[in-house]
């Protein structure tokens, strides 16, 4: 087993919550020895329950494995030592506090830099550090700000959020992508650098489509429930039981699902021929396809249109989709840790062939690993012991 392609780096987490914690977790399981600093009531996701799993929330294990944690007040002249110190030694800084709220302490980026000049500062806020400083960076926020929830739920029902914290998840990894952007410009010129990173705009970048509509069509788009404003089908249709999801995404699939389902005669109907044809003319075409889904259960459709290489599937629970991952043989649990301190936990999903991911460390408890920690920044120790 390697110790994954990003040993020996280190990096200094003083971010919480989700976007923050969820990229240093994906720079650890590459192999960062990742430092998690702690206020002393610790990561508020500690207490984000239910649920719970031997008591912890399973909210804090989702975005914490593989680090070491070490609770500082940084009001502490002491604890705030340590905490300059992990910066004048950290290859990679990360944090989520509102723009220039590390100031006071000496911890702002320009502080950091002046003693280590090879850093990777990465700041992540709401809605950056102009004229969004002092907006709280929640993504619910993100989520209706940006459009996203105008564009989730049935076109005559209310906006709906999505049901995870999707841009905290996709600012996290863009958050990863800047970082190791900037480590590779600062292996060929030795110079560190500011990674700034909102959620607004990966929220906007993250719109694809749907914001590029606006922005080079000019048309704003509107809840659609599950229907696609560009292709058809992609959605849920009825079968005789329940639905099932069919997706044509070119006119030799939609040829395809056509004699699947008995129905030829549609792929040569000029209403349909074409993807821009069936898209105007959707509802004409659901109605034929459901009058055909609905003779028969979706069990069995699933078999039969995927055989013809159809692409469909069931609307599964959570439980379904780690079921369905575990019966294609993509392992998606891994158990970090052992013991009593063993942990369940959601594979790296990115798979290198020389230099793997790890899953070592279960999530720490608040300051686990603290006295080690401080005795390497503070007493003498040589080593960080990671």
């Amino acid at each position: 087993m390697t110790d994954g392609p990003l040993h020996g780096l280190l990096v200094a987490d003083f971010s919480r919550i989700l976007a923050g914690p969820y990229a240093t977790m994906l720079l650890a399981d590459l192999g960062a020895d990742v430092i998690k600093v702690e206020a002393p009531a610790g990561d508020d996701t500690r207490t984000w329950v239910p649920p719970v799993r031997d008591g912890v929330s399973t909210y804090f294990l989702a975005v914490n494995r593989n680090k070491r944690s070490i609770g500082l007040d940084l009001k502490d002249p002491e604890d705030l030592r340590a905490a300059t110190e992990l910066a004048a030694r950290a290859d990679v800084l990360i944090q989520n506090f509102k723009p220039g709220g590390l100031r006071r302490f000496g911890l702002d980026y320009e502080s950091v830099r002046d003693a280590n000049p090879g850093v990777i500062y990465a700041s992540i806020s709401g809605f950056g550090a102009a004229g969004g400083a002092t907006l709280p960076g929640y993504d619910l926020l993100v989520q209706a700000a940006s459009g996203l929830m105008s564009l989730t739920g049935d076109p005559d029902g209310p906006p709906y959020r999505a049901g995870i914290s999707v841009f905290d998840v996709i600012t996290g990894m863009h958050a990863v992508i800047g970082i190791l952007a900037a480590l590779n410009h600062r292996n060929a010129t030795g110079e560190g650098q500011h990674v700034e990173l909102n959620l607004l705009s990966s929220a906007l970048s993250a719109l694809v489509n749907q914001s590029s509509a606006y922005v080079a069509g000019g048309t704003v788009p509107n809840r659609m429930g599950n229907a696609h404003p560009s292709l058809f089908p992609y959605e849920p249709l009825p079968t005789a039981d329940k639905d099932l999801i069919v997706i044509a995404g070119n006119d030799g699939q939609f040829r395809r699902l056509c004699e699947a389902l008995g129905l030829d005669e549609l792929a040569d109907d000029e209403r349909f021929a074409h993807n821009e044809d069936r898209t105007s003319n959707r509802e004409a075409l659901r109605e034929l396809l459901v009058g055909r889904l609905t003779q028969r259960p979706a069990d069995e459709w699933f078999e039969r249109l995927t055989a013809a290489g159809i692409a469909c599937g069931p609307i599964n629970h959570v439980d379904g989709g780690v079921a369905l991952a575990t019966d294609l043989g993509l392992d998606p649990v891994v158990t970090v840790g052992t013991g009593d301190a063993a942990v369940p936990t959601v594979r790296n999903p990115i798979g290198l062939s020389a230099t793997p991911t790890r899953h070592t460390l279960p999530p720490p408890r608040l300051d686990e690993h603290g006295n080690e920690i401080r005795a390497w920044l503070l007493g003498g120790s040589d080593a960080a012991a990671g």
